[in-house]
């Protein structure tokens, strides 16, 4: 999986987001992740497309949650400003068909893809600003599988 600089900025930009109460206004949303202002604005857009924003504008404007944090996983963030969490030449794993040696290799796309789901959809916003991550990443990160 290659998380891109659009996905990190995202993910941070609504980690700051979840830390705080009320409207935040970008170029201090941006300022404090110290993230270039105009890729916050094209995340924020994503995210406010997706539901998992909301937008005011004006003096007391700014961006927002939408939803509690602890409901936000990674893997929605990701999803609205990339799309599906694993493709393989733009097509879903359980799309593929291959033929030959190569066949084994659709499970491998397809197990590749459980995992991801599993860690970031179990991680929640609430759970990175908390500090407090779920077994399925300190486990993984305890057992060295990492």
């Amino acid at each position: 999986m290659r998380l891109t600089g659009r996905i990190d900025f995202a993910i941070r930009a609504a980690v700051e987001l979840a830390a705080r109460e009320g409207m935040v206004p970008l170029d201090e949303l941006a300022r404090a992740q110290n993230l270039p202002t105009e890729y916050v604005r094209s995340a924020m857009r994503d995210l406010r497309r997706a539901g998992i924003v909301t937008s005011r504008r004006g003096h007391d404007g700014g961006y927002a949650l939408n939803r509690d944090p602890a409901s936000i996983s990674l893997a929605d963030i990701i999803r609205a400003v990339d799309g599906p969490l694993t493709e393989v030449r733009g097509e879903r794993p359980d799309n593929l068909e291959y033929v030959g040696p190569a066949v084994p290799l659709r499970d491998v796309w397809l197990a590749l893809r459980a995992n991801e789901r599993l860690i970031l959809e179990s991680v929640s916003l609430a759970d990175v600003v908390s500090g407090s991550l779920p077994d399925s990443v300190t486990g993984v990160l305890r057992t060295g599988s990492a």
